[in-house]
């Protein structure tokens, strides 16, 4: 902290030296959090994706084989749009429960010595 009678240069470049720091510090913590969130975006996305394309794929298989069109398709679609929304309804939760754990303090417990 510069003392009053500093001159005015070294007060400032002491700000400018202080302001830095701060400013790099939240940029990690910012930048590391928007990675997580990014990957954690992008999982889902792939998981509802994914569930809808293999669900109309597996149909597609089965109306091919089975010539049953177009209800392998449709039942696929189906059962692949439910399959992936659960999924990321799931994952969802999870990474809710894990940020609530991460962010609220643990529970204290009374020792067994104050029972007594």
């Amino acid at each position: 902290m510069p003392h009053p009678n500093d001159p005015p240069d070294k007060a400032l470049k002491s700000l400018d030296q202080r302001l830095g720091a701060a400013e790099a510090a939240q940029a990690r913590t910012v930048s590391s959090d928007t990675h997580a969130a990014m990957a954690q975006g992008y999982r889902f996305v792939g998981e509802v994706v994914g569930g809808v394309l293999g669900g109309v794929g597996l149909g597609w298989l089965l109306d091919r084989f089975a010539h049953t069109e177009p209800w392998g398709v449709i039942g696929g679609l189906l059962i692949g749009t439910g399959l992936s929304i659960f999924t990321a309804v799931t994952s969802a939760a999870k990474a809710s429960r894990i940020e609530m754990q991460r962010q609220a303090p643990a529970p204290s417990v009374p020792d067994e010595e104050d029972e007594d």
